[in-house]
Protein backbone atom coordinates (compact mmCIF):
# COMPACT_ATOMS: atom_id res chain seq x y z
CA UNK A 1 0.00 0.00 0.00
CA UNK A 2 1.46 3.36 -0.96
CA UNK A 3 1.41 6.52 1.15
CA UNK A 4 -1.51 8.07 -0.77
CA UNK A 5 -3.71 4.96 -0.28
CA UNK A 6 -2.86 4.84 3.42
CA UNK A 7 -3.87 8.51 3.81
CA UNK A 8 -7.18 7.90 2.03
CA UNK A 9 -7.87 4.86 4.19
CA UNK A 10 -7.06 6.83 7.33
CA UNK A 11 -9.36 9.70 6.26
CA UNK A 12 -12.15 7.23 5.49
CA UNK A 13 -11.75 5.56 8.90
CA UNK A 14 -11.77 8.96 10.65
CA UNK A 15 -14.92 9.92 8.74
CA UNK A 16 -16.67 6.70 9.79
CA UNK A 17 -15.70 7.28 13.44
CA UNK A 18 -16.98 10.88 13.33
CA UNK A 19 -20.23 9.82 11.69
CA UNK A 20 -20.82 7.07 14.25
CA UNK A 21 -20.07 9.51 17.06
CA UNK A 22 -22.55 12.02 15.68
CA UNK A 23 -25.25 9.35 15.49
CA UNK A 24 -24.61 7.50 18.77
CA UNK A 25 -23.33 10.11 21.25
CA UNK A 26 -26.32 12.46 21.32
CA UNK A 27 -28.25 9.81 23.27
CA UNK A 28 -25.47 9.23 25.81
CA UNK A 29 -26.12 10.74 29.21
CA UNK A 30 -29.51 12.06 28.20
CA UNK A 31 -32.60 11.60 30.21
CA UNK A 32 -35.47 9.50 28.93
CA UNK A 33 -39.00 10.63 29.69
CA UNK A 34 -39.92 12.62 32.79
CA UNK A 35 -37.21 12.30 35.41
CA UNK A 36 -36.68 14.11 38.68
CA UNK A 37 -33.45 15.07 40.39
CA UNK A 38 -32.83 13.41 43.72
CA UNK A 39 -30.09 14.20 46.21
CA UNK A 40 -29.32 13.52 49.84
CA UNK A 41 -27.00 11.94 52.34
CA UNK A 42 -25.98 8.34 52.91
CA UNK A 43 -24.79 7.25 56.34
CA UNK A 44 -23.48 3.93 57.64
CA UNK A 45 -23.76 3.27 61.35
CA UNK A 46 -24.50 6.98 61.83
CA UNK A 47 -21.43 8.22 59.90
CA UNK A 48 -21.27 9.64 56.33
CA UNK A 49 -20.31 7.02 53.74
CA UNK A 50 -16.96 8.26 52.34
CA UNK A 51 -17.35 6.67 48.89
CA UNK A 52 -19.65 4.30 47.07
CA UNK A 53 -22.60 4.01 44.77
CA UNK A 54 -26.36 4.21 45.02
CA UNK A 55 -28.46 2.50 42.35
CA UNK A 56 -32.12 3.38 41.78
CA UNK A 57 -34.06 0.70 39.85
CA UNK A 58 -37.81 1.04 39.15
CA UNK A 59 -39.65 -1.84 40.85
CA UNK A 60 -41.32 -3.65 37.97
CA UNK A 61 -43.05 -6.06 40.38
CA UNK A 62 -45.05 -3.03 41.57
CA UNK A 63 -45.81 -1.77 38.06
CA UNK A 64 -43.08 0.87 37.81
CA UNK A 65 -40.86 1.21 34.76
CA UNK A 66 -38.21 3.49 33.36
CA UNK A 67 -34.45 3.82 33.31
CA UNK A 68 -32.29 3.00 36.31
CA UNK A 69 -29.90 5.58 37.73
CA UNK A 70 -26.46 4.75 39.18
CA UNK A 71 -25.04 7.64 41.19
CA UNK A 72 -21.72 7.97 43.03
CA UNK A 73 -21.58 8.67 46.76
CA UNK A 74 -18.87 11.13 47.78
CA UNK A 75 -18.28 12.24 51.36
CA UNK A 76 -21.71 11.03 52.42
CA UNK A 77 -23.63 12.79 49.65
CA UNK A 78 -25.20 11.81 46.35
CA UNK A 79 -26.91 13.83 43.62
CA UNK A 80 -28.46 12.39 40.46
CA UNK A 81 -27.40 15.56 38.61
CA UNK A 82 -23.77 14.42 38.95
CA UNK A 83 -24.62 11.42 36.75
CA UNK A 84 -27.05 13.37 34.53
CA UNK A 85 -29.67 10.76 35.44
CA UNK A 86 -32.81 11.52 37.38
CA UNK A 87 -35.35 9.07 38.72
CA UNK A 88 -38.81 8.40 37.36
CA UNK A 89 -40.41 8.39 40.80
CA UNK A 90 -42.65 5.70 42.20
CA UNK A 91 -41.69 2.30 43.66
CA UNK A 92 -37.95 1.56 43.42
CA UNK A 93 -35.43 -0.93 44.71
CA UNK A 94 -32.43 1.06 45.94
CA UNK A 95 -29.08 -0.72 46.26
CA UNK A 96 -26.29 0.99 48.17
CA UNK A 97 -22.62 -0.05 48.32
CA UNK A 98 -20.17 1.79 50.57
CA UNK A 99 -16.37 2.05 50.81
CA UNK A 100 -14.01 3.66 53.32
CA UNK A 101 -12.73 6.15 50.71
CA UNK A 102 -9.04 5.30 51.29
CA UNK A 103 -7.70 4.18 47.90
CA UNK A 104 -5.24 1.28 47.93
CA UNK A 105 -3.69 0.95 44.45
CA UNK A 106 -1.61 -2.07 45.53
CA UNK A 107 -4.79 -3.99 46.31
CA UNK A 108 -6.62 -2.51 43.29
CA UNK A 109 -9.17 -0.77 45.51
CA UNK A 110 -9.71 2.71 44.00
CA UNK A 111 -12.44 3.59 46.53
CA UNK A 112 -10.85 1.78 49.46
CA UNK A 113 -12.05 -1.18 51.44
CA UNK A 114 -15.70 -2.18 51.34
CA UNK A 115 -17.78 -1.14 54.34
CA UNK A 116 -20.91 -2.94 53.13
CA UNK A 117 -22.21 -4.36 49.88
CA UNK A 118 -25.57 -4.35 48.17
CA UNK A 119 -27.73 -3.00 50.98
CA UNK A 120 -31.22 -3.07 49.43
CA UNK A 121 -34.13 -0.85 50.36
CA UNK A 122 -37.59 -0.66 48.79
CA UNK A 123 -38.78 2.93 48.62
CA UNK A 124 -41.45 4.97 46.88
CA UNK A 125 -39.56 7.86 45.26
CA UNK A 126 -41.19 11.26 44.82
CA UNK A 127 -42.36 12.58 41.46
CA UNK A 128 -40.66 15.92 41.90
CA UNK A 129 -37.12 17.16 42.52
CA UNK A 130 -36.43 16.16 46.13
CA UNK A 131 -33.99 15.35 48.89
CA UNK A 132 -33.98 11.85 50.35
CA UNK A 133 -31.52 10.57 52.96
CA UNK A 134 -30.53 6.92 53.48
CA UNK A 135 -29.26 5.44 56.74
CA UNK A 136 -27.54 2.06 56.35
CA UNK A 137 -27.43 0.19 59.68
CA UNK A 138 -24.23 -1.32 61.07
CA UNK A 139 -25.81 -4.77 60.59
CA UNK A 140 -25.51 -4.30 56.79
CA UNK A 141 -21.89 -5.51 56.90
Amino acid sequence: MNHLSACRLLRLAAGVVLFCGAVVLPGCGRREGTQYDLSGTVTFDGQPVPAGQILFVPDTSKGNSGPAAAVPIREGKYDTRSANRGTVGGPHVVTITGFDGKPDPDAELPEGRMLFSDHRIEVDLPTKTSTLDFAVPATAQ
